[in-house]
């Protein structure tokens, strides 16, 4: 750690593990709850309802496929979404810079609208602020959720307890994970940064991809349904290899995946060639990784691709027994070892 917060602590690598760990987790990890803060799950649950609260500042606010409004409904939807949640309602926080123009915020709103209507989850509060010039970059957002658990989520829970008695979790948690697992992706992965990547400044070259924003309502609910998930997280800051490297630690598991089976594009693996980047470190928006059974998988994977969201979905590895971290066997049949980011390559994407 340094003597000052920097763009790094921010990009959900090692590096924001050690700012949450040393400085948030010391002063805010007490309190008697159902999903504590101190499990850094992707949603907080007390007395059976569910709490999420994420802010957005992605540069540029409009970008190949979303803008900014997009984002902070998808992100806040789909975090309540991944411990086994049906989001109930949002509160929206706007920081505006004085400056800001009237009609991108109208079509920023009005995409928040189209979003939360879409995901079938109402904005019913909020607050706004405005900022004097040079506060911030024009917008901020905030975006608070509330959920309740997922009317399939006991139906799921009881198809694990079929197959493993020992199954204790009322959650989908990132410790649930055990040896045998499948890991699930739902589709492309690298499209929302490369996408943002495509139209910022300074960067010029030009791919034919939008970004994947989306609420994850129907993959989940079709997921739940047939049962045996035991864990879901999104891939955003620090992509698949940040994800893949905390399920390993919180569940004391090793995990194998298979280049092949990881579905990209060849317009976001030919940048990321030319950019010097890693498409397993690159946030996602609108993809959901899967842990399940291995004898429910193949099942879950047929559900998934049954949705416009999860077409493209592939059981791309398995948990394991045989180490404690991530690896990747190669198209050439060699092993890597895939170490936890120290922070997304690209800041400012969410």
């Amino acid at each position: 750690m340094t003597d000052v917060v920097k763009m790094v602590h921010g990009a959900g690598g090692q590096a924001m593990q050690q700012l949450i760990k040393n400085y948030i987790l010391r002063h805010l990890a007490w309190g008697d709850v159902d999903v504590p803060l101190k499990m850094l799950d992707d949603s907080g649950v007390a007395n059976g309802i569910i709490l999420k609260s994420d802010s957005y500042t992605v540069k540029p606010l409009f970008f190949p496929g979303g803008d900014i409004g997009r984002l902070a409904v998808s992100g806040t939807v789909n975090d309540i979404l991944m411990v086994g949640g049906k989001p109930l309602a949002l509160a929206l926080g706007l920081i505006i810079e004085e400056g800001f123009p009237f009609k991108d915020l109208d079509r920023i709103l009005g995409s928040i609208s189209n979003t939360a209507k879409e995901a079938d989850v109402p904005v019913i509060t909020g607050d706004t602020k405005v900022v004097e010039r040079g506060a911030l970059d024009k917008l901020v957002l905030n975006m608070s959720g509330i959920g309740v658990r997922h009317p399939k989520l006991d139906h799921n829970i009881e198809v694990i307890k079929n197959f493993r008695k020992d199954f204790s979790s009322k959650w989908l948690l990132d410790c649930n994970i055990k040896p045998g697992d499948k890991i699930i992706l739902s589709g492309y992965i690298g499209d929302h940064t490369i996408a943002l990547l495509s139209v910022r400044e300074g960067v010029n070259f030009k791919v034919d991809v939008e970004s994947d924003v989306a609420p994850l309502v129907e993959p989940m609910d079709r997921a739940l349904s047939v049962g045996g998930v035991v864990a879901a997280k999104d891939p955003t800051r620090g992509g698949l290899a940040n994800l893949l490297n905390e399920w390993a630690e919180k569940s004391n598991v090793g995990i194998k995946i298979y280049e092949e089976r990881i579905p990209i594009r060849d317009s976001v693996r030919n940048a990321c060639e030319y950019l010097g980047l890693d498409p397993l470190e690159l946030g996602n928006e609108g993809k959901v990784v899967l842990a399940v059974i291995d004898e429910l998988a193949e099942d879950v994977l047929k559900a998934l691709r049954a949705t416009e969201l999860g077409k493209n979905a592939e059981i791309i590895g398995e948990a394991t027994n045989e180490h404690n971290y991530v690896v990747m066997e190669t198209v050439i049949g060699g092993l890597r070892v895939i170490p936890p980011p120290i922070g997304d390559p690209v800041p400012r994407i969410c």
